[in-house]
């Protein structure tokens, strides 16, 4: 007997435990065939290469989230477990996620060039320019035929009817599409054949990455970057995301959300301007009632004080009071010209002329007396002042030195007139006619 025997299952189980211990999670490339599709919603195909084939479930929860649609002949990677159907005793891959082949390589790019704009500051909101509010001109590149134009001219008709698009018509994918939409992006910067464009719209309509792609191209990013005027970009659906869209000043998630977040809405202007008007109108109207009571109020309160009369008053009393003042000082003149002229009459009574005669006569007499009295006092002075001068130099110190006579005088300028006011070892000074003589007393 067999040391040990399996049963069908538990060594299916074993198999499975081990193949889903080994690989784990894979990702494995190949091509679908045999897809189906029942009413449960979960997928069952073959993934085979030219040597082998693999057995695959897509089950209806991780399909729904996916964006890829599966059909025969897809070159495609797909990301799962390995493990066994025992049912049928048949190893399979339960797929997450699939993709497209070079998904993998193109997201790999997208991250790269991502990663490098986002280094040189491409996409900081600093250099980002703001969105008009009121664009009078749009420039739109797109493709020309396809259903994000039309979206776009319907939304702008319905908002802004007044709006004037320019499209610069390109192609949105493909190969050659990115060089034709960075061209005609740059040529929107002629501002001699497009003077008036504010507002610059890049779109396309939805699409896997490979549809999108030219959207993450670098040279679509740098000539968006460059643009003078403000960029909007609105490609594919909400959740795709491209290069263009973070270079871009203003991001929006289609088309039409674009085109709608691009302008006014013209409905909404036009009842706030009836607004407007509304209130200027009653503001106007309740402004000029208020004008007319207040002309109304001051007219009849002028009416009350009778400035006419008042004035009529001042001026009578004006002329009252003017004759008045002439009359005052016409008297005031008849006076002081009566006073003038009794004064004139007794001028010429005392004579002046006569008397200023006389009296410069005794001032020139007065004047020869105090002279000679003068002249008189200054030599008699004279003389007295010199014989004091005689007698002081008699008795000065000097004169008598000059007469052979000595004065001795201590160091501390007392004068010596006794042998008793110095003593021994004192200095003393003699002071001659000629000079002094310095000692010491022994």
């Amino acid at each position: 007997m067999p040391e040990e025997v399996y049963s069908v299952t538990e060594l299916t189980r074993d198999i499975r435990d081990t193949l889903e211990g080994r690989y784990g999670t894979v990702w494995v490339e190949g091509e679908i065939s045999n897809h189906r599709l029942p009413g449960s919603g979960h997928h069952y195909f073959t993934l085979k290469d030219p040597g082998a084939q693999l057995s695959c479930v897509f089950f209806k929860g991780s399909a729904a989230r996916n964006p890829t649609t599966l059909k025969d002949g897809l070159q495609v990677q797909i990301q799962g477990d390995i493990s066994v159907y025992e049912a049928r005793g048949q190893y399979q891959m339960v797929a997450r996620l699939v993709q497209l082949k070079g998904h993998g390589d193109l997201q790999a790019k997208f991250e790269e060039l991502k990663r490098k704009l986002e280094a040189e500051g491409l996409f900081a909101a600093e250099r980002k320019k703001p969105i008009p509010a009121f664009p009078a001109t749009i420039g739109i590149v797109t493709s020309p035929t396809g259903a994000a134009i039309q979206d776009i001219l319907n939304v702008l008709q319905r908002r802004a009817p007044w709006i004037r698009v320019v499209i610069s018509p390109v192609r949105v994918q493909g190969e050659g599409a990115a060089a034709e939409i960075a061209e005609a992006v740059r040529a929107f910067e002629d501002r001699e054949k497009y003077p008036e464009i504010d507002l610059l719209m890049v779109t396309r309509g939805g699409g896997s990455i490979e549809d999108l792609w030219a959207f993450n191209e670098e040279q679509v990013a740098r000539a968006i970057a460059d643009s003078t005027i403000p960029v909007m970009s609105g490609v594919g659906h909400e959740i795709d995301f491209t290069i263009a869209d973070f270079v871009a000043d203003r991001r929006e998630p289609t088309p039409s959300a674009a085109a709608e977040n691009a302008v006014p809405d013209g409905a909404a202007l036009v009842r706030h301007l009836e607004m407007l008007a509304g209130r200027m109108d009653s503001a106007a109207i309740n402004g000029i009632g208020d004008a007319r009571f207040q002309v109304h109020s001051l007219w009849r309160e002028l009416k009350a004080r009778e400035p006419e009369r008042k004035v009529q008053g001042w001026v009578q009393t004006t002329d009252f009071l003017g004759e008045k003042m002439e009359s005052i000082l016409s008297r005031q003149l008849e006076t002081k010209l009566a006073q003038l002229d009794g004064v004139n009459r007794v001028f010429q009574t005392i004579q002046p002329e006569s008397r200023i005669e006389r009296a410069q006569s005794d001032l020139e007499t007065v004047m020869n007396r105090f002279e000679s009295t003068y002249r008189n006092g200054i030599s008699a002075a004279s003389e007295r002042m010199k014989r004091a001068a005689t007698l002081l130099h008699s008795l000065s110190p000097d004169s008598v030195l000059q007469r052979g006579f000595s004065m001795t005088v201590k160091k501390g300028g007392d004068t010596v007139t006794s042998v008793q006011d110095v003593k021994s070892g004192d200095a003393i000074v003699t002071h001659l006619a000629d000079g002094s003589i310095e000692s010491q007393v022994d």
